[in-house]
Parts: C-alpha cells; sequence; structure tokens
C-alpha cells in the first residue's frame, strides 16, 4: 500500500520511530529484570536454562539495536526499515525464550505490523561505501573479538575455576558471542570479571559503529566537473539576477540541474544540503525545480534549505512546505537618486572632497591583471584580514582567489604617489541592470574617510556605466530585523549572529552601508520545520567558514 506524502503519513513515520526506540527501551529494562517465576518453570520444561539465560543477554543487545535504528526510521531510511524489521521478529522470540514475557512479545510484534504496513514510507538511501566500511569494519572487528577472547582464556585461565586450553578458550568465546551467556565459567579475580565483561563491550562497540556506519546520509566524494560549472555558468548568465549568481559558481558549491533547466547552487555540510539563493532558471521551472532537488534530499537522507532567498518566492517555499525567517537586509543604493549635494550628505561630501585634496585617485580596470599586481594585492587583504582579526568567509561571499579576481573589474584607490590603498572588485547581476561589490580591502593604517571615498567612486563609476542600483550586500543578523515570533528560530538567530559575527563585523558593515541611505530588502532563510532549524543553523555557520564537509579536499 502506498501513501500519498502528507502530514498524516509524517506523524506515522514518526510514531513508529518512537515505539521502536520504546521497544529498544523496553528490551534493556527487560534483559535486567527476572522473569516470572510460574513462567520460567514452564519454559524450562521445553527449553535449557542457558538459552533462557542467554536471552536476557540477547533482548539488552536488540534494545541497544533498535534505539540506534529509531534514527534511522525517523529519517525515513530503507536500511534502517531492514534491520529494524528483523530485530523486532528477533525481539518478539527472545522474549518468549528467556521467560515467556508474551507482553513484551506482543508489543515487539505489534510495532512489526507498522513497520510492515508503513513500508513504503521508507525510502531514504545510506551511504553505499560507508556501508561497505561499516560491514568490513564490523567483520574485522568480530575477528579480532574472537582471537582477543581466545588468547585472553587461554593466557588467564589462572583467573577461573577452570583451565582453559586453546580449544576450550575458542569454544567459550565463541558461545559468549553467538549464544550470549556464559556456559558455567567462574572468575575468582576481579580481573577475570573485567576480562568478560570487555568481550561484551568490545561487541556492543562494533555493533554501534556499524550501525552508525549504516544509518550515514550519502555522501559527495567528488567536486563538481568542470562539464557541470561550465552548464551552471550557462545558466546562471541567462538567468542570473542577484549579487548571488556569481557566488553559486565559486568551487566550493556543488550543483543541482533541474529536467527544465535550472541550476541550484549548494554545499553539503553533515546531512545539510544548503543552497545559496533561489533555484536558478526559466521563471516558470521555479516550483519543478525545487521539488526536484527537495525530492533528491529527501531520497539522500539530506535535509533542505534555501540562503538568502527573495520575498517574492516565500509563498511558493511555503507551498513546498518549508518555514522561513528573516535573516537581514540587503542594502541597495539607487544610482539614478544618489548624490553628494544636500545637507543630508554633507559629511560623505566633506569626506570624499578631502581625499581628492590629499591626492587620492580612484580607477576601474579590467582582467588580465598581471601577478605582480596580483601579489600586492593579496597583501593588503591580509593585512586588512589581519588588522581585524577576522578569517575569510566564503559560502554567500568571495575570498581572495586569483582566477576569481581575473574574471571581474577592480576598484583601486591609490595615493598621490601612486601606491595601491585599497581596493575592491565589481560583480555585475547579469540580467539585472545592478552592480555589486565583493571583496574590499585596504591597509591597516589609512587616511580617514578612505573607505567613503571607495564607495562613492564605486557609485560615481557605476552611473557613467548606466547602471541603475548598487547592491552594497547582505547584512546580516542585525538588529534592525523584528524579532521571530517562533522562540527556537529566535535563539537559533541569536547563535548565528554571536558565532558568525567573531568572524566577520556584521553589526558595523551595516553602520556604514546606512550613511549611503540604501533601500533595505528582506532576505530569508527558509528551511524544512523548526525541528531541523538547529542543524541548519550549524550547517551555515560551516558553510560560511569555509567548514564544509567535502571528502575531496
Amino acid at each position: 500500500m502506498k501513501f500519498k506524502f502528507n502530514l498524516s503519513a509524517e506523524l506515522l513515520v514518526h510514531l513508529i520511530a518512537s515505539l521502536t526506540a520504546l521497544m529498544g527501551v523496553i528490551n534493556v529494562l527487560s534483559a535486567v529484570t527476572p522473569p516470572v517465576h510460574e513462567r520460567l518453570k514452564i519454559l524450562l520444561t521445553f527449553l535449557p536454562f542457558m538459552v533462557s539465560r542467554g536471552g536476557h543477554l540477547a533482548s539488552a543487545l536488540l534494545g541497544f539495536a533498535l534505539i540506534i535504528l529509531s534514527v534511522g526510521l525517523w529519517r525515513r531510511k530503507k536500511q534502517a526499515w531492514w534491520l529494524a524489521f528483523i530485530l523486532l521478529i528477533a525481539s518478539i522470540v527472545t522474549h518468549l525464550t528467556k521467560g515467556l514475557d508474551y507482553e513484551e512479545a506482543t508489543f515487539a510484534a505489534l510495532v512489526s505490523g507498522l513497520l510492515l504496513y508503513a513500508r513504503p514510507q521508507f525510502h531514504a538511501l545510506s551511504d553505499r561505501p560507508s556501508i561497505r566500511q561499516g560491514a568490513l569494519f564490523t567483520l574485522a572487528a568480530l575477528i579480532f573479538t574472537v582471537i582477543y577472547g581466545v588468547a585472553g582464556f587461554y593466557l588467564l585461565d589462572r583467573h577461573y575455576s577452570v583451565s582453559f586450553g586453546f580449544w576450550a578458550a575458542l569454544r567459550q568465546t565463541l558461545i559468549m558471542l553467538v549464544e550470549f551467556y556464559n556456559p558455567g565459567v567462574q572468575p575468582i579475580t576481579g580481573f577475570g570479571r573485567y576480562f568478560i565483561d570487555s568481550i561484551y563491550i568490545v561487541g556492543i562497540a562494533t555493533i554501534g559503529f556499524g550501525l552508525f556506519m549504516l544509518l550515514r546520509p550519502v555522501l559527495i566524494r567528488h567536486p563538481a566537473t568542470e562539464e557541470e560549472r561550465q552548464r551552471a555558468w550557462e545558466i546562471i548568465k541567462t538567468h542570473g539576477h542577484t549579487p548571488l549568481a556569481r557566488m553559486a559558481l565559486f568551487d566550493d558549491k556543488l550543483f543541482f540541474f533541474s529536467q527544465a533547466g535550472s541550476v541550484i547552487s549548494y554545499v553539503l555540510s553533515n546531512r545539510v544540503a544548503l543552497a545559496l539563493g533561489d533555484p536558478i532558471g526559466p521563471v516558470e521551472d521555479f516550483e519543478n525545480a525545487l521539488n526536484e532537488f527537495k525530492a533528491l534530499c529527501k531520497s539522500n537522507d539530506w535535509l533542505t534549505a534555501f540562503y538568502q532567498t527573495l520575498p517574492a518566492q516565500l509563498e511558493r517555499y511555503k507551498q513546498a512546505k518549508f518555514d522561513a525567517i528573516k535573516i537581514g537586509h540587503e542594502a541597495v543604493v539607487n544610482l539614478e537618486t544618489f548624490t553628494l549635494e544636500g545637507s543630508v550628505n554633507k559629511t560623505l561630501r566633506n569626506s570624499f572632497n578631502k581625499m581628492l585634496k590629499l591626492g587620492y585617485r580612484a580607477d576601474v580596470i579590467q582582467p588580465p591583471y598581471s601577478a605582480r599586481m596580483l601579489r600586492e594585492l593579496n597583501l593588503i587583504s591580509e593585512e586588512w584580514l589581519t588588522s581585524k582579526a577576522l578569517s575569510e568567509m566564503r559560502f554567500s561571499l568571495g575570498w581572495f582567489d586569483e582566477a576569481y579576481l581575473n574574471s571581474c573589474p577592480i576598484l583601486l584607490v591609490r595615493d598621490r604617489e601612486g601606491f595601491i590603498e585599497a581596493f575592491a572588485n565589481i560583480l555585475p547581476e547579469f540580467q539585472a541592470n545592478e552592480v555589486a561589490l565583493d571583496l574590499m580591502r585596504h591597509r591597516q593604517v589609512v587616511e580617514s574617510g578612505l573607505m567613503d571615498f571607495l564607495f562613492v567612486s564605486l557609485f560615481q563609476w557605476a552611473q557613467q556605466q548606466g547602471y541603475a542600483s548598487f547592491n552594497l550586500g547582505l547584512s546580516a543578523f542585525t538588529q534592525s530585523q523584528e524579532n521571530p515570533q517562533d522562540p527556537a528560530a529566535e535563539r537559533t538567530l541569536n547563535y548565528l549572529y554571536s558565532n558568525l559575527n567573531r568572524f566577520y563585523n556584521f553589526s558595523g558593515l551595516h553602520s556604514f552601508k546606512e550613511k549611503f541611505h540604501p533601500t533595505w530588502e528582506p532576505r530569508y532563510l527558509t528551511y524544512p520545520g523548526t525541528i531541523n532549524l538547529p542543524s541548519v543553523g550549524a550547517a551555515l555557520i560551516q558553510a560560511n567558514l569555509g567548514r564544509t564537509f567535502s571528502l575531496w579536499r
């Protein structure tokens, strides 16, 4: 029977995962609870005592495994479904053979029936190489445990009431691992008891690691190919209309292509596929691209989130079952009305004129650039980062990279002797009549008013080129935004702000941009439900700090 994906199906999955975890807890508690005496007498007439005793340890191990697997069931893991179903059937047998615990066996049967009923809902894939690694590790660990047990019983037989030869030590170890009980072995020292326990500790650790590898989401082991980058470039060049379009091509990104010709640029951090901006492509393909990407993430056990989405698309995200919080405002200067005239711009005008009188000048140069000049710009960049005690941000911002800088114009600010004091690279927005900047760096000690001079020079150059507006970029996590109503969302915003502001001065940038009287346009983070917001927030921090999970690095 197939379910249509809706809220009731989601609740059913979460109910089954919760019941499986509860069954695991019941198994563990049952393992340490003595059986009912009357039931045990009936049982022992059919089964030997060793089977009943081994059932207690088996119940504990099954409970431990079911608790771990419940996490995979919550995430709709196909492999978790198969294992959980097998272990629930094993739990039924175990509860009946260790003490005729029909109550626990009945509950395990009900949960296994629910699992069978909801089978189509568990379709998320695990990482196949990780499954192979986990299987090989588990096999190697079991072989090691057998060798460890045999060597221990053989060499440490003085710690037990019986003397073990090689074959007796092997038999003892195998019975402990397979039948989950100690067949009459009596330790006579504390170390002997510790050694027996250590065999089970090794076994439990092995099971835990194997299940962890089994539940791992699909990992990306190769960067985007040059063919994919070229395909993404063609789409972005045709349909890009925000400053993020150029950042979408950076080499930290992976690309998803919809069937109708849209591209989504994203990074993978833990199990969060974090996309930069909205899907880029034909307007009519927005919903299809969004849903196709969401389906890919769902099948790979990834959470899906979009950073810096436009307000015009919020309703479409909501229709696709995403929540949204405002994470900042983008500052856009209207070049058609920008001027240094008037009393409101007196301070800015005086600062600009002072720099002109001191002999400063600004020039926009075009690539390619000489290696010598790029080395000088790199020194300025390193000096600026050191003076501000900042780290290079990534993901939604560029970083100093010669290939990147050689793809865009650069404005240089020189002093009267011709030495470069500051620079900023300029980004086109492809289909929008707007221009933006990314890196803006200056020397540690500069003349007061230099950055005002740099920005006014950028605006004047853009006006001469016929651009309608200049995008100053996002002021993220600033206090200018209203607090969200959801307490979890508010806590996540505060967490993001406090962590990222240590690496990038968001509040200072917001105050600086304000002096140019921009229009503040809201930007959003869309995410798959409040319960996943902390994971998305942590992924955003990792992405901006350039610490996404990339096996090829």
